[in-house]
């Protein structure tokens, strides 16, 4: 029985075999007492999200509720599984029923997706969430680096301030009308001022996310 997957030893290697273990492999050996590994692909689909939402909450301070969201989703994502079972090679160890095997099951992303899930778990459980971490989190770190750097961020306070420049005699400034909350979870309201009057407000978790807030209100009202 196999025990050990990149690089990780298995106290339990049951449960590793219960990961590996597609529902057409677990029916052909259900006389055997074979379980297939849907249920640890729930439990891991929820210690995968912990992880990436853990990471991204720390690592990226002024993204927004919504743009979190997004990271998270484009990292845990069916495609970005399928290219981590590659690097782990699970397509050579799960296993499958005849027909699904003959039919190249074991290359499908959304089997080898799941099954990506169903290790995690195991490992959550053999070892604990450090040890989930460490199985893992690398990857986290590198799909989420490369989805963030293909994305361009839109600059809405140099947008707003290449319009104002136009005409050299408007200046912009960015006013604090507004601060919530304890010094570890903030919460402030800016105003953007056009030649000191106010023109459009904005809101967010730090100084900087809500001066973009309140830019990219403005360049709305200019119908930018």
């Amino acid at each position: 029985m196999i025990d050990t997957i990149k690089n990780y030893r298995f106290n339990d290697p049951s449960l590793l075999s219960n990961a590996l273990s597609h529902s057409s492999y677990a029916n052909e050996n259900r006389h055997r007492g074979c379980k297939s590994n849907e249920r640890l692909e729930f439990l891991g689909d929820a210690v995968l999200g912990f992880i990436s939402a853990d990471y991204i909450y720390n690592k990226y301070s002024d993204l927004p509720e919504g743009e979190m969201t997004k990271l998270r989703a484009s990292i845990v994502c069916e495609q970005s599984l399928y290219e981590f079972a590659g690097e782990i090679g699970l397509s050579g160890l799960i296993m499958m029923g005849r027909g699904e095997i003959s039919g190249g099951g074991n290359r499908r992303p959304s089997v080898l997706a799941d099954a990506v899930e169903a290790v995690l778990a195991a490992v959550y459980l053999d070892g604990g969430l450090e040890a989930a971490k460490d199985f893992i989190l690398e990857f986290i770190v590198r799909k989420a680096d490369v989805i963030t750097k293909s994305h361009i961020t839109v600059d809405y306070k140099t947008r707003l301030q290449e319009i104002v420049q136009k005409n050299h005699q408007e200046t912009l400034s960015y006013v604090v009308v507004d601060e919530k909350g304890p010094d570890h979870d903030k919460w402030f309201v800016i105003e953007v001022h056009l030649n000191s009057n106010p023109i459009a407000s904005g809101e967010g978790k730090s100084k900087k996310q809500a001066e973009q807030a309140a830019a990219k209100a403005a360049l709305e009202l200019m119908g930018e």
